[in-house]
């Protein structure tokens, strides 16, 4: 199944010059890519708020990074996305805020760095994982450690199908099987569903929302190896934008690891002036 999974991601990078993209894929606290320059948080002196900046500085600097700045703070209200009909989810490629921020997703599971989980740890980035179970199954340890860091564990279907290529019923058993699979491993029933590929119908909406999604989440982003695919014509980043990562490993980026490709995303993120907040904040 692994071999399934790299096929379909070499399959996915012609998908990708066509903008149509591909996907393989805590705690409601917002958290700080950067401590807050401003004031100190809750119960924390000025003294710790400056002990927190210079050890996040610390980290981005070990990593060879600029910190981004902080996130403001949630919204009391979740702006949400999209509409949908009687018995189905909305379809959401970006979220609706002025704010410049992003969200970061990562998908499928195919590849098991433990220097990624340091990293995120170090970071304190906010991020969001859609999790194929084929993926995996060989480890999924590794993706609990992630969820202790404030990853959200969200569904990205069993076997990463073409779902447009499936009937209704066969959608239905791919996200439900997957829901229940997340549940009983990670002792969450997850929110947000992706579609392998961004592929998607109208039987997908309506079997998400059967199953107890509230969202269907695609992408206006997603990050290759050094350099972001975009969707819109002017190439760059907007507020709410959505990016697409995956969990991927050097035989499928040519060599640059998981960690590489994610400070290369997170200088595209910062040189354009955006930085990192939690997707379910808002969704």
């Amino acid at each position: 199944m692994g071999g399934r999974i790299r096929g379909a991601a070499l399959a996915c990078a012609v998908l990708m010059g066509l903008a149509t993209g591909c996907s393989s894929g805590g705690s409601s606290a917002s958290r700080s890519a950067e401590p807050s320059a401003s004031a100190p948080r809750a119960g924390e002196s000025g003294t710790d708020a400056a002990g927190a900046r210079a050890k996040t500085e610390a980290a981005y600097r070990k990593w060879g990074l600029e910190p981004l700045a902080a996130p403001p703070a949630p919204p009391a209200a979740k702006p949400g996305g999209g509409r949908a009909g009687r018995g189905q989810v909305p379809v959401v490629s970006e979220i609706a805020t002025k704010e410049k921020v992003v969200f970061l997703t990562f998908d499928d599971g195919a590849e098991k760095d433990p220097k990624f989980v340091t990293m995120m740890r170090e970071l304190n980035l906010p991020f969001t994982m859609f999790l194929t179970d084929a993926a995996i199954r060989s480890d999924y340890g590794y993706f609990s450690k992630l969820q202790k860091l404030g990853g959200d564990v969200n569904n990205h279907t069993l076997t990463h199908p073409n779902l447009r290529t499936l009937g209704a019923a066969a959608q239905k058993r791919e996200i439900c099987g997957q829901q229940e699979k997340l549940k009983n491993r990670y002792g969450i029933t997850p929110r947000l569903f992706r579609p392998p590929y961004g592929n998607w119908n109208e039987d997908t909406r309506s079997a998400a929302a059967s199953c107890g999604v509230e969202s269907v989440v695609l992408w206006r982003e997603s990050m290759q190896i050094k350099n972001m695919q975009y969707q819109r014509g002017d190439k760059k980043l907007h507020p709410g934008d959505i990016i697409l990562a995956h969990f991927r490993g050097p035989s499928e980026l040519k060599g640059t690891t998981m960690t590489e490709m994610t400070a290369n995303m997170l200088r595209h993120i910062r040189e354009q002036g955006f930085t990192v907040a939690r997707l379910e904040d808002y969704l």
